[in-house]
């Protein structure tokens, strides 16, 4: 048996999405089927638009999603239809040699349904990061749902199947962000506002956020920046520095993903201090840094991906958190959309108007 329902598609590189019927099969042995409740619109899924990913056209995008389970195929015990969960991008195997070290959030074997969705032409789709979640059904590897209290709005419980999850992972899990720590964010889009709020979670003393749209700065302080530094006006490190008694932060993370601002976060960190790059960089650009200022300053230069999240571990803990009202997630929900509005919602988010853009079906 298999279903029709309605999905957003990338048909070709660089043209509008566009609404098309997709056909989802029932799961299969380890697969589950979702209805998806809430996807919040991603950078990522504009990579996809553009080419920037690959070039596996036809795409069905959307990624940072939450819905309930419908049915699972044979041999899933962890999920069970009627379930809220977070969908992951990452379904750790248990078996790869990162996991069998003992850090799964490494996984190197991820896993994503074996069985495809398709166009009613019978056109196979990619579907991005492994969840093609911009449609009322999806089909997913069952590990790829991580159940979570289903008190919390879908919405909000999404945002942490990517970019919510990639800033507070940064700050929490990748930077090990501690009490009385010095915090700078360079870069307060969704990502670095995450990674705000995961600092001030985490108990920094001092959080310096970085950015050049005061709009961005005025969320961040919200969010629990102690400072803000607009660096088209400033030089960035100088005004760490200058915030952290001279010495720089103790972690500094690169939540944009370009030369120019992981220098900035390389020399605004304190000796043995941390650089987090969770910012995506493309294929082309480099960086140059003198090999005696990498060795004569100490620490670690780290990057983050998806926070170095474990959707099990950390998904219900911060949920938990959300509905003690000690975790902000509905801050960064900017705005709530209809599935046939991802086109107009790709343009907010490219003028910086938005954190969040979230569908809601």
């Amino acid at each position: 048996m298999s279903h029709e329902v309605r999905g957003v598609v990338s048909l070709a590189k660089g043209e509008p999405v566009t609404m098309q019927t997709i056909i989802v099969p029932d799961p299969g042995p380890g697969e589950a089927l979702v209805a998806v409740k809430a996807c919040g619109v991603c950078h990522t899924d504009l990579h996809y638009r553009e080419g920037g990913i690959n070039d596996d056209f036809p795409f069905l995008l959307g990624h940072e999603a939450a819905g309930t389970v419908e049915t699972v195929g044979d041999g899933v015990g962890d999920i069970a239809p009627g379930d809220l969960v977070v969908l992951n991008w990452r379904a750790v195997c248990g078996n790869c040699r990162a996991c069998r070290r003992g850090r799964p959030w490494y996984c190197f074997n991820s896993h994503n349904a074996a069985q495809k969705m398709t166009l009613a032409d019978g056109s196979v789709l990619s579907p991005a990061l492994g969840i093609g979640a911009f449609a009322e059904k999806t089909l997913v590897h069952a590990g790829q749902c991580t159940k979570v209290d289903p008190m919390v709005r879908p919405e909000v419980a999404g945002l942490l199947g990517c970019g919510v999850m990639a800033g507070l992972g940064a700050a929490l899990n990748t930077g090990n962000v501690s009490r009385g720590d010095t915090v700078a964010v360079i870069g307060c889009g969704g990502v670095g506002s995450a990674a705000v709020v995961g600092a001030k979670l985490a108990g920094a003393a001092r959080i310096v956020a970085v950015d050049i749209d005061d709009r961005k700065l005025a969320t961040a302080a919200a969010l629990g920046a102690t400072d803000t530094v607009n660096s088209r006006t400033a030089d960035a490190v100088e005004a760490i520095r200058a915030l952290t008694g001279g010495f720089g932060a103790d972690v500094v993370i690169d939540a944009v993903g370009r030369p120019e601002t992981y220098e900035q976060a390389f020399y605004a960190r304190d000796l043995a201090g941390t650089v987090v790059l969770v910012g995506v960089p493309t294929p082309a650009m480099r960086i140059d840094l003198p090999l005696l200022d990498v060795f004569g300053r100490g620490g670690a230069l780290k990057s983050s991906w998806y926070g170095d999240c474990l959707p099990t571990r950390d998904f219900p803990m911060l949920i938990d958190l959300h509905l003690q009202g000690r975790l902000p997630l509905e801050a960064f929900v900017s705005e709530t959309i209809a599935l046939d509005e991802v086109e107009a919602a790709f343009a907010a988010m490219a003028g910086g108007d938005v954190l969040r853009s979230v569908v809601v079906l």
